[in-house]
């Protein structure tokens, strides 16, 4: 339910984005991957693009899902999985991609399963309460195992699931192949791809799988770095500077884990809210209140 191809665009991080992409793997790599791994069902989730599908849809169990970058009413930044849709609705996505009350009333009428990503990490940077205010009321789906967090970073988006009796999903977020297909989202019993969603909305699905680690994200922050050689030749020149990604890798970490306990500690030690909440406890614009008529 969350995995990278090569077609998930240029890295985010400042002058890295020049030359060096998020992911190298190619998508056939990647299904054959996971096939391996033992998955019956098989999606990409490339940022904002579902070029990757193209060569993997003759395969009968792949469906077409991508990770959307999203703009919050606040103005942050946030991931959001969305699943299982058709080719001519990518570009509606991506249209409303920065209006998020837009987009919510496209996926709803369109009744589309979708999930916000990493709740707690801060990979997209600030977060403001107004934005959980958000995810409690209109999102179904809360990714509670993600292959590249810190396990202490997943219990607390488990738990947060569990408070607000969303959708638990799970997926290995890999850009780098070894860690393809090694976190997952299951359904027992389902057959196919309906069954599958079926079974996800009615409570069944379970995540399984690894969380990540300072080892597992080095490692893979390394062999992105070795296929950007590969692609441009002269970034070799920057090798020496391959000595430096373990201490990246850990101040990410270090940083995460401290973004995590702060707004774990300020949105778990709320009040639950009730099961079918009317309205968002924030002040809202006229025409975002108009969204909860749609939902």
């Amino acid at each position: 339910m969350h995995v990278h191809s090569s077609f998930s665009g240029d890295c985010t991080t400042p002058i890295l984005g020049k030359f060096c992409r998020e992911c190298y793997s190619d998508p056939g790599d990647v299904f054959d991957r996971l096939k391996l791994r033992g998955m019956n069902l098989f999606t990409l989730t490339d940022h904002d693009s579902v070029e990757g599908a193209e060569s993997l849809r003759r395969h009968p169990h792949f469906f077409l899902s991508e990770e959307l970058t999203c703009r919050m009413p606040s103005g942050t930044e946030v991931h959001i999985g969305v699943y299982d849709f058709h080719e001519r609705q990518h570009g509606q996505l991506l249209a409303r991609r920065n209006d998020i009350v837009a987009l919510l009333m496209y996926l709803t009428e369109r009744q589309l399963f979708f999930s916000i990503n990493h709740v707690f990490s801060s990979l997209t940077g600030r977060r403001e309460l107004e934005d959980f205010a958000w995810f409690q009321e209109y999102f179904p789906a809360v990714e509670t195992r993600n292959g590249q967090m810190l396990e202490s970073v997943n219990l607390q988006a488990a738990s947060l699931a569990s408070q607000w009796d969303k959708i638990g999903i799970g997926g290995s977020d890999a850009h780098a192949l070894p860690s393809v297909g090694t976190t997952y989202t299951e359904v027992p019993g389902a057959r196919d791809k309906d069954e599958f969603f079926a079974g996800l909305r009615n409570g069944r699905g379970r995540v399984a799988g690894e969380s990540g680690s300072f080892l597992k994200l080095t490692r893979d922050v390394l062999l992105v770095a070795a296929e950007m050689m590969r692609d441009k030749y002269w970034t070799a020149l920057l090798s020496p500077l391959a000595v430096l990604i373990p201490g990246v890798t850990f101040l990410n970490y270090h940083e995460d884990r401290a973004f995590s306990r702060r707004w774990a500690a300020r949105v778990l030690t709320q009040p639950a809210a009730p099961k079918r909440p009317r309205r968002i406890a924030v002040p809202r614009p006229a025409p975002q209140a108009a969204l909860g008529e749609w939902v």
